[in-house]
């Protein structure tokens, strides 16, 4: 199934929360081990406690690479363990080249046997850089999310610089939708996707009209300041067309015995705010 129709069909049965995994080894709750093992144990954890009311979870590469073919290796395994519990999985690594390296990267988190669903991508390369990643999307019915409008507070160093009469990530925008016009499902929606934050709910309601056909993925709820209303208009009348990622209030929304426990009320909770 094609990943755009995919996704709707998971936001439809849960909600639209994504759940980051963010595994910080001295953050990890009491009772798991301050360890690569232990990440693993508190990400399978955060999984199963949060599956029936997120849609997807999004394990960001940069926490597992610290500890190098260990973390990798807990990387996979955590997303194939997501993919087992019928959560959408997306990969946050933020991954960009070209010519064959570009490739590289698309068969390692795209690939026919890779446990993942989509990945995030950065357009600052061009065209050619993002080509060999829709390829994959269109080959294995996968999706990647393009960074157009970041949740961090300097983001707008680059991206809000002027181009002709336009923003940087106003031009950025406009290419996604072109990009993504190369692979509609059967809602209408790409696999064509774009990061855009709920910390700049404006530029949000903009971006929607720039992008009709892309669905979102929207950082920055919750421990970044984003709120529901804030992300409202990311969504489409139906209500899906985005997915909200939070991470920190979620799965340290308890360090104690408790840890799971507080993460499915977390996450609960997010889903009955977005709705």
């Amino acid at each position: 199934m094609h990943y755009a129709d995919r996704l709707t069909e998971r936001i439809k049965k849960t909600s639209p929360v994504c759940v980051g995994l963010d595994p910080v080894i001295s953050k990890l709750p009491e009772g798991v081990a301050k360890s690569v093992s232990g990440m693993k144990e508190f990400c399978v954890g955060i999984i199963d406690a949060t599956k029936d009311f997120a849609a997807a979870v999004k394990p960001n590469l940069a926490f597992f690479e610290a500890f190098r073919w260990e973390g990798i290796k807990v990387f996979f395994e955590v997303c194939d363990y997501a993919k087992k519990q019928g959560l959408i999985v997306i990969a946050d690594g933020k991954r960009n080249d070209i010519g064959s390296t570009c490739e590289g990267y698309a068969e390692a988190y795209l690939g026919t046997d890779a446990p993942i669903d989509a990945l995030t991508v950065t357009p600052y390369l061009g065209s050619d850089g993002i080509k060999p990643f829709i390829d994959r999307c269109q080959k294995n019915e996968r999706g990647i999310y393009v960074l157009v409008k970041t949740s961090n507070p300097s983001s707008g160093e680059i991206q809000d610089l002027p181009s002709g009469d336009e923003s940087v990530h106003e031009h950025v925008a406009q290419l996604v939708e072109s990009w993504a016009a190369q692979g509609l499902g059967k809602g209408n929606l790409s696999c064509v996707g774009a990061v855009v934050g709920a910390t700049y709910p404006e530029e949000l309601k903009y971006l929607r009209t720039l992008m009709p056909h892309v669905p979102f993925l929207i950082p920055g709820y919750g421990a970044q300041g984003g709120t529901a209303e804030d992300c409202r208009h990311g969504f489409l009348p139906d209500g899906t067309g985005a997915i909200i990622n939070a991470s920190r209030s979620i799965i340290y929304a308890s360090k104690g015995k408790d840890w799971k426990e507080a993460a499915s009320e977390a996450a609960k909770k997010m889903a009955g705010e977005l709705r």
